[in-house]
């Protein structure tokens, strides 16, 4: 065992041994110097030294009144905190004394949202692993750049996501295990191999500093970035938001799009229900928005999670149907419009709760509720967190002008093995790329992103990782992709292609190209409109110009 290295932050708290055995991912965090600076200045932000998380909010739920309350739901069954708790310690000691896993190990995590997603995740983070969680929609060649920098010596994938999981393996050996849930009748399912076991086990003795996740996200290279997060991240993002603006309770039934792979889903769909002793339903069917509102109505849920485009295809049939048993609705991943906020209000009477976070600082830091919502604005920091507008050189601005937005708090950016740390975090401070303006109420207002990062119905597109996908079709010879407003998607994607000799330019190509990069990265990706240009515009030493390929403001 060795101790966890000491790291810039204020109100420092008393740290423990680490637990985790492989140090793969502590020895690949930023140097200290490029840490963000950590405050804990609040009573509901103190924590021992030594912190499960998994306990903290699964162990402990019998002791605070939540044991027998349903947890995990779906059309087909439903686990209380008691039972969900017996099916994660059988899947942790698989793990760990079949699979033979030690702490610090990670586990690719590959699913939809799903019970047998969530009891996964939990298993491996109680057992001191650092669960790596994947998009369900990722392609073979994504997962093995996951693979690569993650390293993961196991995954445990749905039985219905194995193919691009073992494509990727067959290139990458690192990855030696696949397990597989949500595979009932199959006797090599997680849930049969796992069913002679005790369901006893005991929580990690994890430090409070050591690694619960690896959130994988990806900025405008298109290369995957990887968020490490901390047991002490998750509890305090926990005591933020949630505590302070959603305020949730153990009467609540969550729903919500957002998937697990998300930070922004783990916090919304499993972790932030925990926290407050409330349930979450899992659908088996894939979400459309007239689906949504209906399964709303007949489980009776009472918080939904979802982006803004989807609450606009939802409020008409909200209106028509009547979702009575909603009270909370929660908005991130994209630009909330004001015109959005008012049809939704107007269909169902409810104020939405807008938020901007970061899979960096794990979750919600500026948000607004109720009364306190303000039109136009996005809110205001969230307790626990301080953010200010700010110049180039991060001076403070006045109010009323536009910069770039930075951020301090109990959470902050820990890229594994990446150099764009230090363009994330400065003097402490965490920079997520968003220019906004604060006016002098302390509201922050929403101007747009700072780089070239395409948001798109509450996906992150990188422009690069889609241009390398169409210059993978024969008939492309260069490309240039960036993102477009649009009123139902927030942005769209747009490719202007330039085709090699020969090739002809018309509507057949462009549904060609389409399904090349549908099949080539996550469909959600792909051109939505591709022009065809005889040429690019470029600088003299040939960098790609892409703001003169956007509309003038």
């Amino acid at each position: 065992m060795t101790q966890t290295p000491t790291f810039p932050e204020t109100n420092a708290q008393s740290r423990g041994v680490s637990a985790q055995a492989d140090r793969f991912v502590h020895e690949r965090l930023p140097p200290p110097a490029q840490w963000p600076s950590l405050r804990y200045d609040r009573p509901e932000l103190q924590f021992p030294a030594h912190l499960n998380l998994v306990e903290e909010l699964l162990d402990k739920a019998p002791a605070k009144g939540f044991g027998d309350n349903p947890l995990l739901r779906s059309s087909r069954v439903t686990f209380s905190y008691a039972q969900a708790l017996e099916r994660v310690n059988r899947i942790a000691q698989l793990l760990t004394e079949d699979m033979g896993l030690v702490p610090g190990n990670r586990v690719l995590l590959r699913g939809g949202n799903s019970i047998g997603m969530a009891l996964a995740w939990l298993a491996v983070v109680k057992a001191g692993l650092i669960a790596v969680a994947t998009m369900p929609l990722l392609r073979a060649r994504e997962l093995g750049d996951i693979i690569d920098k993650a390293q993961p010596v196991v995954a445990i994938c749905d039985a219905t996501l194995l193919l691009e999981l073992e494509q990727a393996r067959q290139d990458h050996p690192a990855l030696r295990t696949i397990l597989k849930f949500n595979a009932p009748d199959d006797p090599g399912d997680l849930g049969a191999l796992c069913a002679a076991k005790s369901g006893v086990f005991s929580p990690c003795p994890t430090a409070a500093d050591d690694i619960a996740l690896m959130a994988f996200t990806s900025g405008t290279t298109g290369k995957p970035k990887a968020a490490v997060h901390t047991h002490r991240d998750v509890l305090a993002a926990c005591e933020a938001w949630p505590r302070h603006i959603l305020r949730a309770t153990p009467d609540d039934i969550v729903m919500g799009s957002p998937p697990l792979a998300f930070t922004f889903g783990l916090g919304g769909m499993l972790i932030f229900p925990m926290w407050a002793g409330a349930s979450v339903y899992y659908p088996d069917i894939a979400y459309t928005p007239e689906a949504m509102v209906r399964l709303i109505g007949a489980v009776g849920a009472t918080i939904c999670y979802t982006a803004p485009t989807f609450y606009r295809q939802m409020a008409p049939f909200a209106r028509a149907l009547g979702i009575p048993s909603l009270r909370l609705c929660v908005s991130a991943g994209e630009a909330l419009p004001d015109a959005t906020r008012t049809l939704w209000r107007e269909a169902t009477g409810i104020e939405m709760i807008d938020g901007i976070g970061a899979t960096e600082m794990f979750h919600i830091f500026i948000s607004a509720a109720g009364a306190e919502v303000r039109h136009g604005a996005i809110g205001k920091v969230v307790p626990g967190y301080t953010a200010k507008v700010v110049n180039d050189a991060g001076e403070a601005l006045p109010p009323g002008t536009v910069g770039k937005l930075a951020v301090i708090g109990p959470t902050g950016c820990k890229y594994l093995a990446d150099e764009r740390q230090s363009r994330y975090v400065k003097d402490g401070w965490n920079y997520p790329g968003d220019a906004f303006v604060q006016d002098a109420d302390g509201y922050f207002f929403y101007q747009a992103r700072d780089d070239d990062m395409i948001i798109t119905a509450g996906y992150n597109v990188g422009g690069p990782e889609v241009e390398d996908a169409l210059l993978r079709h024969p008939a492309v010879a260069e490309c240039a992709v960036i993102g477009l407003p649009d009123a139902e998607r927030g942005m769209v994607v747009k490719a202007f292609c330039v085709l090699k000799p020969g090739v002809t330019g018309d509507d057949a190509l462009v549904k060609t190209l389409q399904e090349h990069v549908k099949a080539t990265i996550a469909p959600f990706k792909y051109p939505r409109q591709i022009e065809f240009r005889d040429s690019l515009p470029r600088t003299e030493t040939g960098k790609l110009q892409r703001f003169k390929l956007r509309p003038a403001p």
